[in-house]
């Protein structure tokens, strides 16, 4: 199943316990109208279940859950982003600028994604974008990173594409004295 990147990220940010609208809302920096069709799609394809509770004043509160559809799902593409991140990284190493252009080029929608779930080291994408002679907004436009991805495992340093994932650290371990 093929899912959008936006969609893998709302799945990703309930797994990470974004419970409730707002909260996946700030994580993931959505307009309110395009989540809403976002987990109404998720919840028809099952990939997530509402819960409804009872609220402090009596009032309903409700709560999303990832099912284990769900998260086979998020694992899967995770995964296939994972092994993207990998050969983006062994083209760098071996100096193909072409190839890495072109692969950086058809993948450009996972980006987004990889920077969400801590996936790529944002030192080492800068320096595919200085060996393509590009910038990063040339492929990932500002308004789609997402507002986690800057807090997410991985970013300061990441693991040169490793097996980061969700709640993996990765990362260098640099002490810059604050």
């Amino acid at each position: 199943m093929e899912e959008e990147p936006k969609d893998i990220i709302v799945l990703g940010a309930i797994k990470r316990g974004a419970k409730k609208f707002g909260k996946i809302r700030d994580k993931t920096g959505i307009e309110p109208e395009e989540l809403n069709k976002i987990l109404e799609k998720l919840e028809e394809r099952g990939l997530i279940r509402v819960e409804k509770k009872k609220g402090f004043l009596g009032g309903e509160k409700i709560e999303l859950h990832v099912t284990e559809k769900g998260d086979n799902e998020l694992q899967q593409r995770i995964h296939e982003m994972e092994q993207k991140w990998n050969q983006m990284v062994q083209l760098y190493k071996l100096g193909d600028k072409k190839k890495l252009e072109e692969f950086m080029g058809s993948n450009k929608s996972d980006f987004a994604m990889m920077m969400f779930f801590g996936i790529m080291n944002m030192m080492m994408f800068s320096m595919m974008f200085s060996m393509i002679g590009a910038s990063m907004h040339d492929y990932v436009p500002a308004d789609q990173v997402p507002p986690g991805a800057e807090n997410q495992p991985g970013d300061a340093g990441g693991d040169m594409g490793g097996d980061a994932g969700i709640g993996d650290t990765g990362g260098y371990d640099i002490d810059i004295g604050f």
